[in-house]
């Protein structure tokens, strides 16, 4: 999107013409994600079956096809890495080709607009993969400020007019996922440490491969390269891993590895509010994402900010960096000291779980449905109240789910941080109130508490076997 091809009403209008957002967001929008809508995206819902392919990532290795759900943005010119550096929390010190970044954009207020993958390629060009929210912020500022850079938008599939993606995107993941990268590549493989890449070459075609993990365990290469070329490196890496247990995963295992990873991914971008946001407010679509983002579970305040997160309440403490000056740092430089609030797991109780299935077969209303491998029904943003034993509104509960490799339920959460030991007893209320809202994925439900205790994120026990 860019100014010239923006058409219609605006998110301020939006945002004007509604008695309250938060209603808005929480009942009649239809949410931005493909997870819901699988025939968006030629990626299936599952290749074998989920509990298979969510034990690949632990047991042996697993790939994913990430090429149509990211959308993409390349920056290039004289003024890209300042313009970076205004932007993100991230110190850019050591930006340069062969280094990658978890990059973070926030608001004047240290509220995240969101978070996303920066590559540093070496043709002076910066990619950023991920969060439509952050794109849209980083080409807005582009603009407005006047910096000399260059633009180029790569969209999702489902966002994308062209009906085609740039480059290819894969994940081969596992503990298996080194041999297998050492098998596909020609020649020497490249010694990558995490978070830095490097070109190697698979069934003739030049790549980029990035060193990290999805799953919390750093063992883990993502794989791009020219669209066109995909089936031609996708059948070479298959080929390699087969005989080391290697699958392909789908849509329902890719969404749910956050439950192990501790990512906590598309925070509600933190720019419905505040003056000074007006004019990006104004420039941004009313059909942009962030006015399609569907808000939903037990936790239904009234004010749009209380769904805003800081860096640290999403575990990105450790990369803030105060030496450079980027929108957002005075806000940030306040809480450094003692942030309020963490990233933690909750493992839930499972007699509790195991209640919200057994309602499904008893007379009257059941409870909320949990539906497997991925119980969060909202697109995007679902938040639960977190409480302690006495009933205080201690957090917010998020993404929650199954994996089949602790054989528990899981979230990840945002709670006070006197509230963050691992081993705290707590309660996350299931259910909407009043019986569930209009969604079309909500059905008539009550609510429940479930009991659950507070672990580390990224989370791991072991083989639960």
């Amino acid at each position: 999107m860019t100014t010239d091809e923006k058409r219609g009403p605006s998110l301020q209008d939006l945002i004007d013409s509604v008695p309250k957002l938060v209603d808005h967001l929480y009942h009649d929008t239809p949410g931005p994600s493909i997870r819901t809508r699988a025939d968006l995206i030629p990626v299936p819902a599952e290749f074998s079956n989920w509990r298979d392919e969510q034990r690949a990532w632990r047991e042996t290795a697993v790939l994913f096809d990430q090429s149509h759900h990211m959308p993409e943005l390349f920056l290039s010119g004289p003024d890209a890495v300042r313009l970076l550096s205004r932007i993100g929390v991230n110190s850019l010190a050591n930006l340069g080709p062969g280094v990658a970044k978890q990059f973070i954009g926030c608001s004047p207020s240290g509220h995240v607009i969101g978070d996303c993958i920066l590559y540093a390629l070496p043709d002076g060009t910066y990619e950023l993969v991920s969060s439509m929210p952050l794109l849209n912020w980083i080409e807005y500022q582009a603009g407005a400020g006047g910096w000399d850079v260059t633009v180029r938008r790569d969209n999702n599939t489902a966002d994308n007019p062209t009906g085609r993606r740039e480059r290819f995107r894969f994940q081969l993941d596992g503990p298996r996922a080194g041999e297998i990268f050492d098998a596909v590549v020609a020649g020497e493989p490249p010694d990558i440490r995490f978070f830095r890449t490097a070109s190697a070459t698979i069934a003739g075609v030049e790549v980029l491969v990035l060193r990290h993990g999805m799953a919390g365990r750093g063992q883990g290469f993502e794989i791009s390269g020219p669209y066109d070329q995909r089936e031609a490196v996708r059948a070479a890496i298959l080929e390699a891993g087969a005989p080391h247990g290697l699958r392909q995963g789908g849509l329902k295992a890719y969404f749910t590895s956050s439950y192990e990873s501790g990512w906590i991914a598309y925070p509600l971008p933190a720019i419905y509010t505040g003056e000074e946001l007006r004019g990006y407010r104004e420039w941004l679509p009313a059909d942009s994402w962030e006015g399609r983002f569907q808000l939903a579970g037990s936790y239904r305040p009234d004010d749009i900010e209380d769904y805003y997160s800081t860096p640290y309440d999403l575990g990105y403490g450790h990369i803030v960096k105060f030496d450079h000056d980027f929108i957002g740092r005075e806000a940030l430089e306040h809480i450094a000291a003692s942030p309020p609030r963490r990233r933690v797991t909750l493992v839930w109780d499972t007699h509790d779980v195991l209640r919200i299935f057994a309602s499904l077969f008893e007379p009257g209303v059941p409870y909320k449905f949990f539906d497997l491998p991925i119980a969060d029904y909202g697109v995007l943003m679902h938040r639960d109240e977190v409480r302690d034993p006495a009933g205080r509104l201690i957090g917010q509960s998020t993404f929650c789910g199954y994996s089949a490799n602790e054989r528990k339920a899981l979230s990840l959460a945002i709670v006070d941080a006197e509230h963050a030991t691992p081993g705290t007893e707590v309660t996350v209320r299931w259910g909407e109130p009043d019986g569930g809202s209009r969604k079309p994925r909500v059905e008539e439900h009550r609510q429940t508490s479930v009991r659950a205790i507070v672990a580390p994120a990224p989370y791991s026990t072991g083989d639960p076997r």
